[in-house]
Order: C-alpha cells, then sequence, then structure tokens
C-alpha cells in the first residue's frame, strides 16, 4: 500500500511538470483571487481564508489558513490549470503542496495533491472551485485520506 501510495504521488507530480505547454500562451482567467475554504470529508471540517494567484495562463498557486477540530492548518499549493474548450471559464486543475498543522498538544506534517475544476464567472469577479484533495499524513505514522474534499468561494480580479 505504501508503495503503491508513492508510485501514485510520483506520477502526479511528474504529469504536473511535464504537461504540455501550448505554443499560443494561454491566459490565466484571474490575477489573484481571495476568500474563503471549506474542506470536508472523513476526519472533520476545516474553514479559514484562501488566497489563489496565477503566474502565468496556466500555473499558479495557493495558500490557506484553516480552523477546526481543534487544529490550525497552514499550507501552500502549486496547481496546472487549464480551460475547457466550449465551456466558457470552467478549468480543471491539478496540484500538490505541504500543510501543516498545529493543536493543543499535537503538530503534524501533511502532503496534499489535489484535482478540481473551477469556475471564474465571466464578466463578474468571482469563482468557485470544487477539488479532491486527499489527505496524506507524514508524521506521527504515515496514514492516507482518501475521502477530502474542498469547497473554495473567493473575489477574484
Amino acid at each position: 500500500m505504501k508503495n503503491s501510495l508513492l508510485i501514485a504521488v510520483f506520477l502526479t507530480v511528474t504529469q504536473i511538470f511535464s504537461a504540455k505547454v501550448s505554443s499560443a500562451q494561454e491566459k490565466a482567467p484571474y490575477n489573484t483571487g481571495f476568500g474563503l475554504m471549506l474542506d470536508l470529508g472523513t476526519g472533520g471540517t476545516f474553514v479559514g481564508p484562501h488566497a489563489k494567484h496565477f503566474f502565468t495562463g496556466n500555473h499558479a498557486g495557493q495558500a490557506m489558513l484553516l480552523f477546526g477540530n481543534s487544529l490550525t492548518v497552514l499550507g501552500a499549493e502549486y496547481s496546472y490549470n487549464q480551460g475547457i474548450p466550449g465551456a466558457p471559464g470552467l478549468n480543471w486543475n491539478l496540484g500538490i503542496g505541504p500543510q501543516f498543522y498545529f493543536g493543543t498538544g499535537t503538530n503534524g506534517f501533511l502532503l496534499r495533491p489535489q484535482a478540481g475544476l473551477e469556475f471564474k464567472v465571466p464578466k463578474a469577479p468571482i469563482a468557485a472551485g470544487f477539488d479532491w484533495r486527499p489527505m496524506w499524513e507524514l508524521t506521527h505514522g504515515t496514514s492516507f485520506e482518501p475521502a477530502r474534499f474542498s469547497l473554495t468561494f473567493k473575489y477574484a480580479f
């Protein structure tokens, strides 16, 4: 199980970094967005501020500070984003990044791959996303929780 998980993470990272760059420069759906993230699923619900910034048309970074279950979670991620032809404002994305959690008497490190969809309302500064975000804990014994998802709502400009 542990080896297959490592292989899955390696393949995800390889896919992100080896994605073809189109000959025409893709335009980002927005520059920066600030809003709210809900992290839901097995193990509790976390909520807090979230920001996403596009460095190029396809490459973005995001950060979040989440609170729940007597824990605080701080995370940062890279994501590759691509528009869906024929669906203005709708993008798919793949990403990965570290998260650190802190709480009363406990702290740890998580690796969070993610795959999802994001919709930027055309001609309005509103974006919303839905991601599958499995949680892979690398401290206190290794554990993997596949049933984790997030909803994001942001003001995007």
